[in-house]
């Protein structure tokens, strides 16, 4: 299968439609039915919004986190299965120059909707956080059998580009990095690891690794107009209240700061805060997710130009392979608790993917009707964190602020 090649116009506002207040309606329903569902069986929808998680009981074995050929079998399975036209392929059936991972193994997309614009969805890049994967693929099941109005409405407003599991070989190996590999001997790339982190990879003087290559070809093929990447971190605190944080939302450039007010007369800037404004308001409706922004060393904000999502707002031209430059906004969400901190009990796993499902489809949502577009941005700054101190970066160490 070729991957249909566009050029979406920059995002645009959409009118709002008259089915909104029925939608919501209809949102609220499906989104209690979809909790039940994910959570294990015999657990009960949280009551209150002190129920919250992540949990550091239950086992902390890794039987239950999927592995690279878990997903392959799940794609091609949601493949015969979807109503919705799911096709699942691997970067080398979409003609891709690389389309394997460091040790070989297939890099796998699968693609379901029919709408003009399109969108990236990507997970388990750091293949300690697996999560991002659950999550992308419990959304592609209900995009791809689901025949609600919303469902619809996501279908005909968008392509979805989903990447449930970015880096098979961290995966593999619960690390959170790639290792260069020598597949000709089977052993590291001069017999020494060389580990890569796919997040720091999309530079001008980076694609070390050969997932880099492979998926920044095929993101240039695609042209989104919107991406979503999925994360987990440490547990944390929300500041303040000490209440534990389930999801953190993230912008890796940060808002207001050195770079991204300078991109697309400032644009993106607007509109990626507009975009965790709306979802911070609408997870704020399931009692069992208390969010805030995600931050690092206590009070800094990141600015990381070499991440991939930044190098997709910046429009980088790796090769000559994007030559206009092509850009789109994109956000992360960050799930507390890791595997390799041990601090994923099994307890809290169904709620773990669901705020992910939810905060993904609550985004995507809001993007179709309109409603993120008509949010204020200067909320953001509603949105429980540390003041700010200072921009931590990938390309002059710690900005102070002011």
């Amino acid at each position: 299968m070729t991957p249909q090649h566009s050029h979406p116009a920059a995002p645009r506002t959409l009118s709002r439609p008259r089915t909104l207040s029925r939608l919501h309606g209809r949102r609220r329903v499906a989104a209690a039915v979809a909790l039940a569902v994910a959570l294990p069986l015999g657990a009960a929808a949280p009551a209150a919004a002190d129920a919250r998680f992540p949990s550091t009981e239950g086992s902390g074995s890794l039987a239950a986190v999927r592995t690279h050929d878990d997903v392959v079998q799940e794609l091609q399975k949601l493949e015969r299965t979807s109503r919705y036209g799911v096709e699942a392929f691997t970067l080398a059936e979409a003609g891709m120059q690389v389309s394997t991972s460091e040790q070989g193994r297939d890099l796998w997309v699968a693609t379901v909707g029919t709408g003009e614009e399109h969108v990236w969805l990507q997970g388990r890049i750091h293949g300690n956080e697996p999560y991002g994967t659950d999550a992308l693929l419990t959304l592609l099941k209900d995009l791809g059998s689901n025949g609600s109005p919303e469902h619809e409405l996501l279908r005909s407003t968008f392509t979805f580009h989903v990447i449930p599991m970015y880096n098979p070989d961290g995966a593999e190996a619960n690390i959170r990095h790639t290792v260069l590999w020598d597949q000709v001997a089977g052993a590291p790339e001069g017999g020494t690891p060389q580990r890569i982190d796919l997040n720091r990879d999309w530079t001008p003087t980076g694609f070390a690794a050969d997932e880099s290559l492979a998926f920044y070809e095929y993101w240039t093929t695609v042209d989104p107009a919107w991406g979503i990447d999925i994360h987990h971190q440490g547990l944390k605190q929300e500041a303040g209240t000490g209440d534990d944080v389930t999801l953190s939302l993230g912008i890796s450039l940060a808002p207001g700061g050195p770079t991204l007010p300078g991109l697309q007369d400032g644009a993106y800037d607007v509109l990626t805060r507009q975009m965790q404004v709306h979802v911070y308001d609408e997870l704020a409706r399931y009692g069992f997710i208390n969010t805030d922004r995600y931050q690092v060393g206590g009070s800094y904000e990141i600015d990381i130009r070499g991440g991939v999502v930044s190098a997709m707002m910046m429009g980088l031209d790796h090769a000559g392979m994007n030559p206009e430059g092509h850009s789109h906004p994109v956000v992360f969400f960050e799930t507390s608790g890791n595997t390799s901190e041990g601090s994923l009990g099994q307890k809290a796993r169904g709620r773990s993917v669901q705020q992910n499902v939810l905060a993904v489809k609550e985004l995507l949502l809001g993007l179709a009707t309109g409603e993120v577009q008509q949010e204020d941005p200067e909320r953001w700054a509603e949105i429980p964190h540390q003041p700010v101190t200072g921009y931590s970066t990938d390309w002059a160490g710690t900005i102070p602020v002011g």
